[in-house]
């Protein structure tokens, strides 16, 4: 959910899954799961041909030994072939290893041209681009990931951000007040979504609530419970998501104060006046008296994502920050 343009969305710092923040040196994950190989993995195995020794090669990508050995693992089995012959004492290319280094320097060179011709053609798009963002989306890892590649792959473009609240931030997408938003969906037809990161959801309930001292709820157990509901301008498949209206036995869920941004929200469950489902980051960024926030163990989750119109998706500023989005999953899924 979002807030006000003086506060703060409740959106993970280190949400779960794809979007989960890294270090600038944090080594990868195998990526075992079978497919292609990453670009990644094939530049190690050029490495290890030239070093045959498994730790100058991890030394000389900042790697430890076991992450780096991992890594060519991980590639054979994609490849389904073994590309080394590892004793006590020596490292080497097997007799399809080596038939295979040529074909695999070609496609690191290959990837390295076309990075440059992309770079060059990035060069050349110009023009402004409106983000905006709900809350504390704009702090988040992911965002922060994609702005800078925007930036450094595509200088030309002159990014303009602004906060949101979630009362209008799809409003202000369809009207064309920004071009792009950092969301939390769901949003109505017509909206274009790139998801970004997956996290729990968890109740917001009164500290006095009786149901506040429980380790952990059911939807069941807050039936009787009255929830904020949102302005008339806010979509109502957006409003029913994050209300969980109606909910899985069909019963409809009794609404009550209407809240414009997450202060409001917070106020009205502070005051007793009604419960509220948001991200679980909600307990990190929004730790507030007279609130206490609890999971909810057959609650969906929610995600983050970034949302633009349909009929927009190819402008060139559009079509650049969406592929900026791509390369952060495509280096987060094969690292």
């Amino acid at each position: 959910m979002d807030s006000s343009p003086s506060a703060v969305s409740p959106c993970r710092g280190k949400p779960r899954g794809i979007g989960r923040s890294r270090e600038a040196h944090k080594e990868p994950s195998t990526g075992t799961s079978g497919g292609d190989p990453s670009p990644h993995q094939l530049r190690l195995l050029l490495v290890l041909a030239e070093e045959l020794h498994f730790g100058r090669a991890a030394a000389r990508l900042f790697m430890t030994q076991p992450a780096f050995s991992k890594q060519i693992k991980a590639l054979e089995h994609r490849l389904r072939v073994r590309l080394i012959e590892r004793t006590s004492r020596s490292v080497e290319l097997t007799t399809t290893g080596r038939s295979l280094l040529p074909a695999i320097r070609a496609a690191v060179t290959a990837l390295d041209a076309l990075r440059r011709e992309a770079g060059e053609h990035a060069a050349t798009v110009t023009g402004r681009l409106a983000i905006g963002t709900v809350g504390a989306e704009a702090a988040m890892p992911y965002t922060r990931d994609i702005l800078d590649r925007l930036h450094d792959h595509y200088p030309g473009i002159d990014v303009r951000l602004s906060t949101l609240n979630f009362a209008d931030h799809l409003g202000a997408l369809i009207r064309g007040d920004v071009d792009v938003v950092f969301s939390r969906p769901p949003a109505p037809p017509g909206i274009g979504l790139q998801v970004l990161a997956t996290e729990p959801r968890v109740v917001c309930l009164p500290a006095d609530d009786p149901l506040a001292a429980e380790p952990r709820l059911t939807l069941a157990q807050l039936g009787e419970h009255t929830f904020v509901d949102m302005p008339a301008e806010v979509p109502r498949v957006w409003r029913d998501f994050w209300a969980v209206n109606p909910r899985p036995d069909g019963r409809p869920v009794r609404f009550g104060p209407v809240v414009p941004d997450m202060e409001a929200l917070l106020l009205a469950v502070a005051r007793g006046e009604a419960a509220g489902f948001l991200p679980a980051a909600a307990r990190d960024f929004y730790p507030r008296p007279g609130v206490r926030y609890l999971d909810v163990v057959d609650l969906s989750p929610s995600t983050s994502a970034l949302a633009w119109l349909q009929t927009d998706r190819d402008r060139p500023v559009i079509a650049a920050i969406r592929q900026a989005a791509r390369t952060f999953l495509s280096h987060h899924s094969d690292a």
